[in-house]
């Protein structure tokens, strides 16, 4: 078989994987939003839920899942961060380091649902008395420890991308290390690490097992970070297997619909930004 042969074959075999990776997420996509988008109106955004969920609106889900997402990522993001810093800038390659590496990859690879049994252990009954048992801030605490590895690897890779020469031209000028790191070394970066918490918000809103046994499962509006609560992927699981009826999957679907729509303007705002502001 020739070369020329042989690099056709393999540019078909790489233009089939893309394409089968693109069909199979536009077929996902499009059964949800073609089962979905019908019974997404302005009631439906603004109402609240009725009937355990099979009836009414999402409008509180909604909040909460923002609320949410927006605690977790403030809990989860500097202290992700700070360790990249430190692993990239503090350290050199030595047990230390190896271990901070080893942990991160052990953390990224325990199931959710055991991230879900130590919140529910030391988040919710442990720490009830700050905490107040099911609530957000015990539910943000169990997903920021669970999107920390993501920041950490794909922050600490960013920061590997910015230049020697950034860092030398800096220290010559007269900076101090740390006026280096935040003048210098995170603005170059971040285009890397906003990327990092991008994906970390698709993982912690996707989330349902650990959540369900942290956050609560409430249908009500939060009123602080103490309020127990449910997010949109926790709603729909649990209107589409706990109620069982056509209305409530029709529910579920319209629920599904609005998240995904919600994570693609999260992915598309955050994208518009970077390449106005950042880059």
């Amino acid at each position: 078989m020739s070369v020329k042969t042989t690099q056709k074959m393999a540019k078909a075999a790489l233009w089939t994987a893309g394409f089968c990776t693109v069909a199979v997420l536009s077929l996902v996509i499009g059964y949800v939003m073609f089962e979905g988008i019908p019974h997404v109106n302005w009631q439906f955004l603004t109402m609240k839920p009725k009937k355990m969920g099979s009836e009414g609106g999402i409008f509180p889900i909604i909040v909460s899942t923002i609320y949410f997402t927006a605690l977790t990522l403030a809990i989860a993001t500097p202290i992700g961060v700070g360790a990249a810093i430190y692993l990239t800038e503090y350290t050199r390659e030595g047990k230390i380091t190896k271990i901070i590496r080893f942990g991160t990859e052990a953390l990224a690879g325990i199931p959710s649902i055991v991230f879900g049994l130590f919140g529910f252990a030391f988040f919710v009954i442990a720490l009830e008395p700050i905490t107040r048992g099911w609530s957000l801030l015990s539910g943000a605490l169990t997903g920021a420890t669970m999107i920390l590895p993501t920041l950490i690897r794909t922050s600490e890779e960013a920061i590997k991308t910015v230049p020697v020469s950034y860092r030398e031209g800096s220290l010559a000028l007269g900076a101090t290390k740390w006026q280096t790191i935040c003048r210098v070394v995170l603005p170059s970066a971040l285009p890397g690490i906003v990327t990092g918490v991008i994906l970390s918000i698709g993982r912690v809103v996707g989330e349902t097992a650990a959540l369900m046994l942290t956050l609560g499962g409430s249908m009500r509006m939060p009123g602080s970070i103490f309020d127990s609560a449910r997010t949109m992927s926790m709603h729909l699981y649990l209107v589409a297997l706990e109620v069982g009826t056509k209305p409530a999957l029709d529910k579920a679907f319209a629920t599904a619909t609005v998240l995904i729509l919600t994570i693609f303007i999260i992915n598309t705002t955050a994208n518009w930004l970077m390449k106005h502001f950042i880059s």
